[in-house]
């Protein structure tokens, strides 16, 4: 151990200035008495959403992480606390440009969004949120008898390298008209033939007339990231997608408790076998036990309705906030 008096600050004075004008240098000693390190927080720089759907499922992941982004959603910088980072706070369509040239480490945005800006850089995964799809929409009065139908069309939409890719591959020849913003109006106002955009509910192009007739591509939250990390900010991103599965893996299961009969044991495990085996706990009923498990989400209602054929009562479910295996 190195004695707490042998931890000082060394004072540099320059020749005739006052003591206010003290310059303090500040060395951390390891456990070499002779060796003297200065030590540099690395921090990753992420950018994310300024606002909208992707900032809010973005600030609620990291917030399920462990980390908090301070600072208002004006600023274009914010403050995490719980995890060596600074957050950029910039338009989605932004973010591949930022993280390719190297001034943020790693993203969140939309699958579409780094489809479509075809930046140099590196998809993580999957976040799970901010689901949508690219879609092809047309007046609800048109006949429309395929993809056969765009050829010659004039199609507005906002994704024009992907809708550009998606022509070529079908050998469809049709006129582009890249358009930032309220695209669904176009069909209405005689600028396009055709959209092809995102949708979510589809409750925008039913106010506007339109009908969706083909699914070009699902689109969800990704995590990106700059492909040439150094190792520091490579060490912390996979600190980071650590936690972030955690919550995904939660997200995707739920904790299962209920009580059975001791004769119907085995097959009711055999439903539940869990992450690598039930709990199994002793009621004071004779010939009763409580089992707890865990249950895939996508699975969920028919795991109940089998669990309820063989035996299985009182049946609690509860979320899972964190789940590391």
């Amino acid at each position: 151990m190195v004695p707490v008096d042998s931890i000082r600050n060394y004072l540099t004075l320059k020749s005739g200035e006052r003591h206010s004008k003290v310059v303090p240098r500040i060395f951390l000693f390891t456990r070499n008495k002779n060796e003297k390190t200065k030590i540099h927080m690395q921090k990753l720089i992420l950018a994310i959403q300024k606002s909208g759907r992707l900032s809010d499922g973005s600030k609620d992941l990291l917030k399920l992480c462990g980390i908090k982004v301070g600072n208002g959603s004006n600023q274009f910088k914010a403050v995490a606390e719980g995890f060596p980072m600074e957050i950029l706070l910039l338009r989605d369509d932004d973010i591949p440009q930022y993280v390719a040239d190297g001034v943020a480490d790693i993203g969140i945005l939309g699958m579409n969004e780094v489809l479509e800006k075809k930046k140099e850089v590196k998809v993580i995964g999957n976040l799970g949120f901010s689901r949508c799809r690219l879609s092809v929409a047309v007046p609800r009065n048109a006949e429309y008898n395929g993809r056969s139908y765009l050829q010659g069309k004039r199609i507005a939409t906002s994704y024009p390298a992907i809708l550009d890719d998606f022509l070529a591959e079908n050998k469809i020849e049709a006129e582009i008209h890249p358009i930032s913003g309220s695209v669904e109006i176009a069909p209405g106002i005689g600028l396009a033939d055709a959209i092809f955009e995102i949708v979510s509910s589809g409750g925008t192009l039913l106010s506007n007339g339109l009908k969706e007739v083909e699914v070009i591509m699902q689109s969800e939250a990704v995590l990106i990231s700059n492909p040439r990390l150094s190792a520091e900010k490579q060490t912390l991103l996979d600190k980071l997608t650590f936690r972030m599965e955690a919550v995904q893996k939660a997200r995707r299961n739920k904790y299962i408790l209920l009580n059975a009969p001791e004769e119907k044991l085995d097959r009711i495990i055999s439903l539940i076998p869990g992450m690598k085996s039930p709990t199994i706990l002793p009621l004071a009923m004779k010939g009763w036990c409580s089992l707890h498990s865990v249950v895939s989400e996508d699975d969920f209602w028919e795991v109940i309705d089998n669990l309820k054929d063989a035996g299985a009562e009182g049946i609690l479910v509860v979320p899972i906030e964190k789940m590391v295996l």
